[in-house]
């Protein structure tokens, strides 16, 4: 892919949303408006690259959007609901000349909207959380199928399903009123979280961290914590992003390698953004009541402070574990105790605590599980059982850096004269 394919792409990726939530304003169907955007979607990626992007690619992509959608609209005349919708609905031909779609192209950003449509109360959390990440986000259903640990195959079945269910609950395309807004603001955060994760951290391909997604994520969750400025888990998940995302210019090396926290460059990290985080967190956490993404940004406030590796407050990042492992009873959160635990008692401790999650279904395979365990017995001097288990979290990743860095960590370990380990 050239460079120019990928910034047509990563446009595409940022405009699709906004495109979306117009057309799910003006006509109220968010299945049919989504259809109508991927059409968009593809006639762009088709033309651009050989044309070159219009002036006004957003508006481009709403006009041949909405021109596709009363063609969709148009054509159901097999849902007489849809039929009668498109009656009331339905603009004249003058409409869709161009030039005349003014109130579409409108400098007016729904994706916020559209958010809390894919979390309303129609859908289980899990669909919500699903559908929003494919419609918002952006993601593949295979991107979002790593992130909730399922097959593939189940992820698509739950998104068309949660689409069904938008359709027949005709939901109005607002934002929800203030008495259901509480309701739904768990999923909204969960999925805001989820983007992000991806964005950091992407599950697949060549690059480690997807710009894209992380700044997409920030840039709603801030919008959020706007419009709710008094909600503290909110306040809570934009400092979690802010404190993470300032370490993302240390993490990787010339050539992209992944680079861990320990052997990162910390004048690298965003003071800015750092400072930012921890005055949300620490405005947040005695307001209360006290949730997960503010224990999470407690933890990493506590790393974006310790001026080294060396000076880690982990006896009180063990207790915040401790806490949040109450709370959320995460699989992925009891094996960073674990991590923690091995940096506070020993590794000998955390690999005891490890143990005990080897039966988990949910980590049943996970790379995460064999990084963590071979990363302790690294620091028990346990050579032989370390590069057995990071050559195996190589083989479960589907990250091409992660995939070399547990690699090279694994030769590293099984060369003849490979120095003692201390880390």
């Amino acid at each position: 892919m050239t460079s120019t394919d990928r910034r047509t792409e990563d446009l595409l990726r940022d405009l699709a949303p906004q495109v979306l939530g117009v057309l799910a304003r003006r006509f109220g169907d968010f299945a049919t408006a989504e259809d109508a955007v991927q059409e968009a979607l593809l006639a762009a990626a088709t033309q651009w690259p050989a044309e070159g992007v219009p002036g006004n690619p957003r508006g481009w992509l709403i006009q041949v959007a909405y021109r596709r959608m009363v063609e969709l609209v148009r054509n159901e005349t097999a849902r007489r609901r849809r039929e009668d919708l498109a009656a009331r609905r339905e603009p004249d031909d003058r409409q869709t000349a161009p030039g005349a779609d003014e109130q579409l192209a409108a400098d007016r950003d729904d994706t916020l909207i559209l958010l809390f449509l894919c979390c309303h109360p129609a859908l289980s959390p899990a669909s919500a959380i699903a559908l929003t990440l494919r419609a918002v986000g952006g993601l593949s259903t295979a991107e979002i199928a790593h992130a909730f640990l399922v097959p593939e195959a189940t992820m698509a079945q739950r998104i068309s399903r949660a689409k069904q269910r938008i359709r027949a609950s005709e939901v109005p395309f607002r934002m929800p009123e203030r008495a259901d807004l509480a309701a739904r603001l768990a999923a909204v955060r969960h999925v805001l979280y989820l983007i992000f994760t991806e964005g950091h951290t992407s599950s697949a391909g060549p690059d480690l961290h997807r710009v894209d997604l992380s700044a997409e994520a920030i840039r709603l969750t801030r919008a959020l914590h706007e419009r709710l400025p008094d909600d503290s888990e909110t306040a809570g998940l934009l400092a979690l992003m802010l404190l993470t995302e300032a370490r993302a210019p240390s993490r990787t090396g010339p050539s992209g390698e992944l680079i861990s926290l320990a052997d990162q460059d910390r004048s690298r990290w965003d003071a800015a953004a750092i400072a930012e985080g921890v005055a949300l967190v620490t405005r947040a956490l005695p307001r209360g009541p006290v949730g997960p993404y503010q224990l999470q940004a407690a933890i990493a406030a506590l790393h974006d402070e310790a001026a080294s590796a060396e000076e880690t407050d982990w006896p009180q990042i063990l207790a915040l574990y401790g806490i949040l492992e109450g709370q959320s009873g995460s699989p992925v959160v009891a094996l960073n105790r674990a991590v923690a635990t091995a940096m506070v008692h020993g590794p000998v401790a955390g690999l005891a605590a490890l143990a005990d999650l080897a039966d988990d279904p949910r980590l049943a395979g996970h790379h995460r599980l064999y990084a963590a365990r071979a990363h302790l017995h690294e620091m028990a001097g346990d050579r032989t059982s370390a590069v057995d288990d990071y050559r195996a979290a190589a083989a479960r990743t589907n990250s091409v850096p992660e995939q070399r860095y547990l690699t090279m960590r694994a030769a590293r370990l099984a060369a003849p004269d490979a120095p003692p380990t201390d880390d």
